[in-house]
């Protein structure tokens, strides 16, 4: 009887991906590029957002048809209407298209934010990029570069216009710092108004509700001390007056409704404050609930 024992099978030799006991290999490498994430990657994702929604297209339309179109219908009512102007400055006439086109700005920057929580995309966004406060900044830097571009072209856009139409009607011409406050000053207050506009949508995460607290932040104070008769409420009065939105507005074109309060860049430092403000706010609470 034979004791010979058939040889055993070899195994099988391991594929290129896989080491064998006791072996290294140099792994799979991926032919797609794997790049570390940074801000400008979710800058380039709120741009594409910000510029393929129709909500963009229809309220910046609405903010430049309100100021070139009621700027340039003031200029020429004023140029076709016989007035003393003398000594005032042809750039106070865009306050009024301005003013009106704030509301479509805050609409914008209310819509920006607070709209992806009303569809459900915001979870897709903070999956593609976790970092909540990466995420706001970046909605933030491309709504403010958008709205202050839109907002001095056109702001520059009316105040040339005005000043050659009322040439002739003994205004005087401005100075370098009244165009500077009236086209770049106004156009970052406008942003600024916009940006905090976006802030409150990411905080209250609810459009219709945002969009009605920024304008009752606009309009309310002005409103409320109009109404204020009494002597005791008079430093109230006077108060709501010098720091409601549209006198801060109006100083830039050197026209406050008050002997005192802010005066030159004040509003503008104002806004910024409440704005920082407004994204520490906005950040916090961003951390602390859930999308």
């Amino acid at each position: 009887m034979s004791t010979h024992q058939p040889p055993m099978p070899q195994a099988a030799p391991a594929p290129d991906w896989q080491a064998a006991p006791g072996g290294s290999y140099a792994g799979y490498t991926s032919p797609i590029p794997v790049v570390r994430t940074h801000l400008g990657h979710a800058v380039a994702s709120e741009w594409t957002k910000i510029k393929s929604v129709r909500s963009t297209l229809w309220t910046l339309g609405v903010f430049v048809l309100l100021v070139v179109g009621i700027g340039l219908a003031t200029g020429a009512l004023v140029a076709s209407t016989p007035s003393d102007m003398s000594g005032q400055s042809p750039l106070g006439m865009g306050f009024f298209g301005l003013l009106l086109g704030a509301m479509p700005i805050i609409t914008l920057g209310v819509l920006t934010t607070a709209s992806e929580y009303g569809t459900g995309m915001i979870r897709t966004t903070m999956t593609a990029c976790p970092s909540r406060v990466r995420v706001l900044g970046a909605k933030a830097i491309v709504f403010f570069v958008v709205a202050f571009v839109v907002t001095l072209v056109s702001s520059s856009l009316v105040a040339m216009a005005q000043a050659s139409m009322l040439d002739g009607n003994g205004v005087r011409t401005p100075s370098g710092g009244e165009w500077l406050r009236g086209t770049v000053g106004i156009s970052l207050y406008i942003a600024l108004l916009g940006l905090l506009s976006l802030l409150v949508g990411s905080m209250v995460r609810h459009s219709a509700g945002a969009i009605t607290i920024m304008i009752g932040a606009v309009l309310a104070p002005l409103v409320i001390a109009l109404f204020m008769f009494a002597s005791s409420l008079e430093d109230v009065r006077q108060a709501l007056l010098e720091y409601s939105i549209p006198n801060q507005l109006s100083v830039f074109y050197s026209n406050s409704l008050s002997q005192s309060g802010p005066s030159g860049w004040d509003p503008l430092w104002i806004m910024l404050g409440v704005t920082a403000a407004a994204f520490a706010g906005a950040c916090a609470l961003l951390q602390q609930r859930d999308v």
